[in-house]
């Protein structure tokens, strides 16, 4: 008997004797392709097409190949294929439903591709008609709340799930796609809620949901009264916050744990690379890449619950009680298509394993810290304009973070310490820390350490200046908190100062070059401003007197830096160009430091003479110090504890709208076909009663 074989929707006979027969669901969609109704001969012809296979790729090719002119001429029938695909979703046989989503998506998608041509033709008006429009989509987003949260099958509420980001990722900017109005006034915000609140339901669509929810949040957010939004700042029930919490931490954690494997197989040894680099001249990087690949899309969902909503501030720094407790799932979860690392959702067995994993050398974990070494994986290399914008937003959200006084109030706790393993940059001149080594802290300390981390180890002719403002800002914010509750941090503060010294010190080298593209001066001015800030109220919030000895000590040892940013700077504030005006507050700013330096060197250079030593040790310099800070006069500075207050519509509105469009092509490149596919569908509902 010749074999069959299936392609394109056509059946076609190994011996090719005869015409390729076609399936009978492509006759059905060429049926629809004409400008009859094919209801007219066959009333059960609806009743019947979703009985039948969907193939997506025909339907969405069939609907690509026509252009704007022969769409609008079947019209009619693709309203009403899109009507009765809605009131089939009302269908108690699941067979049905399943038929009905997998044509919407294939409608909408296929749809959208015309309304890039010319032709210019409203996409609404296409798919339901302006007359129906209203009433159509109730329904439709009415039926996929009722299945979102049904008790039954998981498997329809992944493909609902699959038709809602198909919905709002057809266009590339979400703010331009119309169909948006319809789910911004039938909320499914609360079956989302419902999603992450529900152990089982969070465990197999909790991801999806997520991102679902980011996009719809940045639907024309600066425009109008986005009602997902407001939904969204006010929630305050503890399991669902937890929920959202805990799909994020194990998105972000999976993504550390592969980041972790790569970097472990890197360092297998010489044959090891030997072979890597001989791989590499036949397979083109592909393993490169996995390591550079960030999941924005998860970033952003964070960031909006940090941003929008108070309460979720409590959910960094809680222990998931779920961890290691979760079991197999045992319904059928729909294939993904294998994607870059930290783009798509982790697979199902590693989050029913656990949902957070733990690292071996911490005892307790939690989304802050997961956080935490997510951002010191994709702060490491910024050349990538994906690690970029993620590097920003990590940034942003550590901003958020240290303005917020409940989050101050745990990060700055010393009954809840912890080990945070960051990971470094591999530098030349320092070795690989231990991770064993590292001491239980309160974990404003591993922030500050991810910002003395990134101002060490991005000092490059591609300087990124916007990163590193907001580097400073947020240790600036950290420190105004401590100085206000004389929160006195047992840190080691002289790396942070060290690390600053040597950004002024960059600024200076690389003055021509920094200057034809940034205001080196605003940089500059903070970071001077963090140590009057150590200088003016140090002893209110240093933990001891030695460090502020300490702090006197690094100023003088450093001296040298200070007196070239002095001299740069006057001679830039003397000249009429156009960095007068920044280089002269730079100027003013080191009043303080310069009455330090001018002071205690004399009295130094005295206590040498007298004693007979060339080179003073560092317990004889803090001696000095100590014996000579009565004669010491300084300026009271203002405002070095007032800071402006993050502000996204003002300042951060271009970022957002582009890193959302970046997204949304993202999680559209996602929903390939194989995302889907109705095998496991089908084996579900494998008999219709």
């Amino acid at each position: 008997m010749a074999q069959t074989e299936k392609k394109g929707g056509l059946l076609r006979k190994s011996s090719a004797s005869k015409k390729p027969l076609k399936e009978k669901v492509v006759l059905m969609y060429d049926e629809i392709f004409t400008t009859e109704d094919p209801s007219k001969c066959n009333p059960r012809f609806w009743e019947e097409l979703f009985l039948m296979k969907v193939n997506l790729e025909y339907l969405e090719g069939k609907l690509e190949a026509l252009d704007g002119e022969e769409l609008m001429k079947i019209k009619d029938n693709i309203n009403c294929l899109f009507q009765h695909c809605i009131q089939a979703l009302g269908e108690e046989h699941p067979i049905r439903v399943v038929n009905a989503l997998q044509t919407l998506c294939a409608l909408i998608r296929g749809v959208h591709q015309k309304n890039k041509s010319s032709s210019g033709f409203d996409i609404i008006n296409m798919l339901v008609g302006f007359d129906k429009a209203e009433l159509c989509m109730k329904n439709l987003m009415e039926s996929l709340d009722s299945l979102l949260c049904a008790e039954g099958s998981e498997s329809l509420k992944s493909l609902c799930l699959k038709l809602l980001l198909c919905l709002v990722t057809v266009t590339d900017n979400i703010s331009q796609n119309t169909i948006l109005e319809y789910v911004m006034i039938n909320s499914i915000f609360e079956a989302i809620l419902q999603i992450l609140s529900s152990p089982l339901s969070r465990r197999e669509h909790g991801y999806d949901a997520v991102v679902l929810l980011a996009l719809l949040v940045n639907y024309r957010k600066y425009e109008s009264v986005n009602p997902y939004i407001v939904k969204l700042s006010i929630v305050d029930d503890e399991a669902t916050l937890n929920g959202m919490g805990l799909v994020i931490a194990q998105a972000l954690s999976e993504y550390n744990r592969q980041y972790k494997d790569k970097e472990e197989e890197h360092q297998t040894g010489f044959f090891s690379a030997l072979t890597n680099m001989v791989g590499s001249m036949f397979i083109a990087d592909a393993d490169e890449k996995i390591s550079v690949q960030t999941n924005e899309a998860i970033l952003l969902a964070l960031y909006e619950a940090v941003h929008l909503n108070r309460n979720f501030i409590t959910v960094l720094a809680q222990s998931h009680p779920e961890m290691g407790l979760m079991t197999t799932p045992t319904s059928p979860i729909p294939t993904t298509p294998v994607t870059p690392l930290g783009t798509t959702p982790p697979s199902s067995d590693v989050i029913s394993s656990a949902e957070l994993p733990l690292d071996a050398d911490v005892q307790t974990s939690n989304l802050l810290i997961t956080f935490l070494k997510y951002s010191s994986i994709v702060m490491q290399d910024t050349k990538d304009e994906h690690r970029l914008h993620s590097g920003k937003l990590c940034l942003i959200i550590l901003t958020c973070i240290a303005e917020d006084q409940y989050a101050n109030a745990f990060l700055h706790d010393d009954n809840m310490n912890f080990r945070v393993n960051l990971h470094r940059m591999p530098m030349r001149h320092r070795k690989k820390a231990a991770d064993k080594n590292l001491p239980c802290r309160p974990l404003v300390c591993a922030v500050l350490d991810l910002m003395v981390e990134f101002i060490v180890t991005h000092m490059m002719k591609e300087f990124p200046m916007d990163l590193y403002v907001r580097c400073i800002q947020i240790v600036h914010k950290l420190l105004c908190y401590q100085k206000k509750c004389r929160v006195r941090l047992h840190y080691t503060w002289r790396e942070l100062w060290s690390a600053l010294i040597n950004l002024l010190k960059f600024l200076m080298s690389n003055e021509t070059v920094l200057l034809a593209k940034h205001n080196i001066f605003t940089l500059a001015l903070m970071v001077v401003n963090l140590f009057n800030m150590f200088i003016t109220y140090g002893d209110t919030f240093l933990p001891t007197p030695s460090s502020y000895d300490e702090l006197y000590y690094e100023i003088i040892r450093m001296h040298q830096n200070f007196d070239n940013l002095y001299s740069m700077v006057l001679r830039l504030s003397t000249n009429a160009g156009q960095w007068k005006e920044p280089a002269s507050k730079v100027t003013h700013a080191l009043v303080n430091i310069r009455a330090i330096i001018n002071h205690f060197n004399p009295k130094i250079e005295s206590y040498a003479a007298v004693n007979h030593i060339s080179q003073l040790s560092e317990d004889q310099v803090l001696e000095v110090v100590r014996s000579n800070y009565d004669t010491l006069t300084l300026k009271l500075q203002d405002g070095l504890d007032q800071y402006e207050r993050y502000s996204e519509q003002h300042k951060e509105a271009a970022f957002f709208k582009e890193l959302v469009r970046s997204i949304s092509i993202n999680v559209r490149k996602n929903l390939a076909f194989n995302t889907l596919s109705q095998e496991l569908l089908l084996k579900e509902f494998s008999t219709i009663s």
